[in-house]
């Protein structure tokens, strides 16, 4: 497995996923996995050097390692190995495919997209497209979260739906436990847990407080994470008057961000473009907190099978606003209801879908 960062050194979604999977299929009877990434790794896990730096530089270091050693059978013989590669720009090419060796990407998301909404000169946004071409050519078989990743690759890549498999994560459910409510009296608190990019939608929520506000005043939103545009979000907050009621929180740890979830009534993810899952949603249902999510991408998918109600558009500040007061009003999801759904996204069952496709490459 190649990866971008590991979780302990930089948070978000991709780092997350590709640790806790590797951690997975560490347990999984009958794999035996490397991995390799930017930062400090786990038990069993390589890096290539700190984070930060370059991204050429940062790209070559990757690129030229040398890969783990061949696994083999007594007797000598080489068996196949799985190159999964989880973001396109960094781990070494795929050589050695005269041994029977087979290539996996996990397509996370559209960096070259990701990168034309976050600002970038459309001759930028193009050469990372170029980038990815070229860096999946090649690929035995894609993984995606969700069908909207799917669809992504059909249509924007150009890869047949039959080299796509959809495999669901899965949450780290001792890492994160459920609690009992806060009881509502004094001061109550909304999480919103993302990267402050312009694609998550902050800024609508940031719109959408002034009416939650003049049904439920006192209530506090908590922002944690942070991101290119922050400085525009803190503006949005001053301009508009909200900052006795609005904190941003910058980054927090595992530990910290468990008592967050704690201290919080629900969360809130209000994405507008390219959101492949939303694993921050599966961490808020396994503390027992209930996720209002937008209909953006796969995020409806991790709660359309507990409660429907729970999903608003995307973009649409009053709908957002209305179902943040409901849900003050009291219309979540129970702490065990919740809990419960996010125990049905096992990482057992995630890595046990990966072994079983990673069998079929090399059979």
């Amino acid at each position: 497995m190649t990866g971008a960062e590991w979780f302990g050194s930089e948070p978000g979604g991709l780092n997350r996923y590709f640790t806790d999977l590797f951690g997975a299929l560490q347990r999984h009877p009958g794999t035996t996995v490397s991995a390799a990434a930017f930062g400090d790794p786990p038990p069993g896990g390589r890096s290539w050097g700190a984070t930060g730096g370059s991204t050429l530089h940062r790209a070559s270091r990757s690129v030229l390692a040398r890969p783990s050693a061949a696994a083999r059978v007594p007797g000598g013989a080489r068996r196949p190995t799985i190159l999964d590669r989880h973001f396109c720009l960094y781990g070494p090419p795929m050589t050695g495919a005269r041994h029977g060796d087979r290539l996996v990407v996990h397509f996370h998301g559209p960096w070259a997209a990701e990168s034309r909404m976050a600002g970038a000169p459309e001759f930028i946004a193009r050469a990372k497209y170029l980038v990815e071409r070229a860096r999946y050519a090649g690929a035995d078989r894609f993984v995606v979260l969700s069908e909207y990743f799917r669809d992504a690759l059909v249509t924007d890549y150009r890869v047949p739906a039959d080299r796509i498999d959809i495999i669901a994560p899965g949450v780290d459910l001792d890492r994160f436990t459920s609690t009992p409510r806060p009881a509502a009296t004094g001061e109550r608190i909304v999480l919103c847990i993302r990267r402050l990019e312009r694609r998550m939608g902050i800024d609508r929520l940031i719109q959408a407080w002034p009416a939650v506000l003049s049904t439920h005043p006192g209530t506090r939103l908590v922002i944690i994470g942070t991101g290119t545009a922050e400085p525009e979000l803190r503006a949005q907050v001053s301009s508009s008057g909200l900052q006795s009621s609005i904190s941003f929180d910058g980054r927090v740890t595992d530990d910290q961000l468990a008592a967050r979830y704690e201290q919080a009534e629900f969360t809130v993810v209000p994405s507008v473009a390219l959101e492949g899952f939303g694993l921050i949603a599966l961490e808020s249902l396994a503390c027992g907190r209930a996720p209002i999510v937008t209909d953006c991408g796969g995020l409806p998918d991790a709660v359309r099978g507990l409660d429907a109600s729970l999903i608003v558009p995307a973009g649409v500040v009053d709908a957002l606003a209305a179902r943040v007061v409901t849900a003050l009003n009291g219309a979540v999801p129970a702490p065990d209801r919740c809990r419960a759904h996010a125990e049905s996204f096992s990482w057992a069952a995630a890595a046990a879908r990966h072994h079983a496709l990673y069998t079929e490459l090399c059979g």
